[in-house]
């Protein structure tokens, strides 16, 4: 009787280990089985590397690449290929962010009761948010130059343009080692991180107007430059006396130099934080590259650097994008979005006090009127913020933010052009080109 006993108790063990197995492995398979059934080693799913199935679609419809057991095709439209590479990415799986790596569970119509039921190519295309003719409007402005341009609906959180240059046409890609090609696999708006410059200027604006009391009635004098712990600060001009919103449209070094000190580190790396600048952020799970600050001592030159955008801070195109919307959306901003399906579905984050975000969208809107000119930006209610961050010998990189106040066109955006030089100047037509054929396309 005691040894029936013992061998009941080994079954029921042995009975509840293989549950506990079988609900680990059906926890995993709804959880990681897309990932399974797109390995590149499922000969169903894949031939000669190239997935048998699916197609991306822009979001009115126009095909972006197809295939079909393992034969596959791109846009017609070479400036639509060459514009569109990166958020697409590439049969031969060099762009690893790309929609096509990213995206293949949808695109082999994977689920996980069926599996992919769309081996043989007949699931319904994939679409994505972007829109063909702002990617090819894009391209055309940076007119070879490198950089990122990023276009996003502040309210839902759809990304209707992501390009990055240089680019190359993936039907008949050219010798890449030549040095006009340097980084061409790399998507610069999510994967790369840059000196911001003064864009940067609208985190240290956001930290002031919460922790300095009495901001509005201080009063900035600008001779041209400042010294800080030994080591002169200077500015682009004599800007005299300034208020807090003169001073930032005049984007003035030496009253943000003032104001990262009176702040002090801590509190400027925490609203560095806070506002999404140094964290990695997905998009429909593509990751996007960390950002940096080192704002040095309380005190120290380093710290009033760093408050003006420069130092050692880095920051992506894609994070000053959730910045320009958080701000336009009263301080929320949605999950970004690629798939067209999921646009909206996902969370908002708070990054901003509505009324912080306001008087930072009502000064940026000044910016434009005192500043950048209306006349740049015909028939757009635009709120900006430029930015030229020096990095070295080389020529600036050229930085250009911000949104519409369009209820019809509710988009934010973010325009660097690699050592472009100033950001009004160079990235701001670039802005302006978009922004353009975005609204008029609507």
């Amino acid at each position: 009787m005691k040894r029936v006993k013992q061998r009941a108790f080994s079954a029921y063990i042995f009975a509840g280990l293989l549950i506990l197995g079988l609900a680990v492995y059906m926890a995993r398979y709804f959880s990681d089985g897309n990932l399974w059934a797109v390995s590149r080693i499922n000969r169903g799913a894949y031939s000669d590397g190239i997935l048998k199935g699916g197609s991306l679609a822009d979001r009115d419809g126009g095909l972006l690449a197809s295939s079909s057991g393992g034969v596959y095709r791109y846009a017609d439209n070479f400036a639509v290929r060459v514009s569109s590479l990166h958020v697409v990415g590439d049969y031969g799986g060099n762009i690893g962010t790309g929609a096509l790596r990213a995206f293949s569970p949808e695109l082999l119509g994977y689920s996980p009761i069926g599996g992919t039921y769309s081996r043989d190519g007949h699931s319904n295309p994939v679409k994505l948010t972007i829109d063909a003719e702002l990617q090819v409007a894009a391209r055309n402005a940076l007119a070879g130059r490198r950089g990122a341009v990023l276009v996003m609906d502040y309210t839902n959180g759809e990304i209707i343009c992501m390009v990055s240059s240089p680019s190359f046409d993936p039907v008949s890609p050219p010798n890449l080692a030549l040095p006009e090609y340097e980084g061409a696999y790399i998507n610069r708006t999510i994967s790369s991180k840059f000196t911001p410059g003064s864009v940067f200027k609208l985190v240290t604006l956001a930290a002031a107007i919460e922790n300095i009391g009495g901001l509005n009635s201080k009063k900035f004098t600008c001779t041209g430059s400042t010294v800080v712990d030994g080591r002169e600060v200077k500015c682009s001009g004599v800007h005299g006396e300034q208020t807090i919103e003169l001073a930032f449209a005049n984007s003035c070094n030496p009253a943000f130099a003032q104001i990262s000190v009176e702040l002090g580190a801590d509190v400027l790396e925490w609203y560095t934080r806070a506002l999404g600048l140094l964290d990695g952020h997905g998009i429909d799970g593509i990751p996007t590259t960390y950002g940096e600050i080192t704002p040095g001592k309380d005190g120290s030159s380093e710290l009033a650097w760093s408050g003006i955008g420069q130092s050692k801070n880095l920051v992506s195109p894609y994070a000053m994008l959730r910045l320009s919307a958080a701000i336009a959306n009263g301080g929320v901003v949605p999950d970004g979005h690629l798939l067209f399906k999921k646009s909206g579905s996902g969370g908002n984050v708070r990054l901003l006090k509505a009324e912080t975000a306001k008087a930072i969208a009502d000064m940026m809107s000044y910016n434009v009127a005192y500043s950048y000119g209306k006349w740049n930006f015909p028939n757009l209610d635009i709120h900006a913020k430029t930015g030229t961050a020096e990095v070295g010998d080389k020529p600036p990189h050229a930085w250009f933010v911000g949104f519409l106040n369009d209820s019809a066109h509710p988009y934010a955006f973010t325009v660097m052009v690699e050592n472009g030089g100033g950001g009004l100047s160079a990235a701001g037509p670039v802005a302006n080109a978009v922004l353009q054929v975005a609204v008029k396309g609507d």
